[in-house]
């Protein structure tokens, strides 16, 4: 394609989309997976549609230098204890827990990127009625997935039993659900759930 310019464009191909649907804008180039999640979290507060947020990172501040009185800077500090999933609230009288991931990788997911710790709050969510589940981006395509918990702990189980350590992005493209991206809601992922908890 020439622009008016008479500059040449250049072809971004992305990966198809194996279940037929458009492949998203790439408007959004630059903005993390978590920028996009906070920004859409906020619209769905300002729409009164669902409060999630964000979990803190619980830290253990060790040692605090105060170059002036005004400014504090933490110069040491560590985790207090394992962090479980990113991102939790409530959603239609349901809870909701999950983790968002990012990958450069064009071909597949790779397991190491979740710990164990993460896998079993994941499961007790699932067990106790929540609504559980993984956000993995694959930034050279530009597409995110929601991929439900219980997707996961297959794959997962089958890694501990000396299975594949990862998960292929055929297989995301088959077991998850692309979440196509907008304007307010950049990634509507309670569009998502709607369709398959509701």
């Amino acid at each position: 394609m020439n622009y008016p310019n008479g500059k040449k464009g250049t072809s971004g191909k992305a990966a198809p989309d194996r279940r037929g649907a458009a492949n998203q804008a790439f408007s959004n180039r630059g903005m993390t997976l978590e920028e996009d999640i906070n920004d859409t979290n906020r619209y769905y507060l300002d729409m009164n549609m669902a409060i999630i947020h964000k979990k803190p990172t619980p830290l253990q501040i060790v040692k605090v230098n105060y170059p002036k009185r005004s400014a504090a800077v933490i110069t040491e500090a560590y985790f207090k204890q394992a962090s479980t999933t990113d991102y939790n609230g409530v959603y239609r009288n349901k809870y909701i827990d999950f983790e968002a991931k990012e990958t450069k990788n064009k071909t597949l997911f790779p397991l190491a990127n979740i710990h164990n710790h993460q896998v079993a709050h994941m499961r007790s969510v699932v067990e106790h009625g929540g609504i559980c589940f993984l956000l993995i981006r694959f930034t050279v395509y530009q597409q995110t997935y929601l991929l439900p918990a219980e997707k996961l702990f297959k794959h997962w189980d089958d890694k501990l039993k000396g299975g594949r350590k990862s998960i292929s992005y055929e297989q995301i493209c088959q077991e998850g659900y692309i979440i196509p991206f907008q304007y307010k809601a950049r990634i509507d992922y309670l569009a998502i759930i709607d369709k398959l908890y509701y």
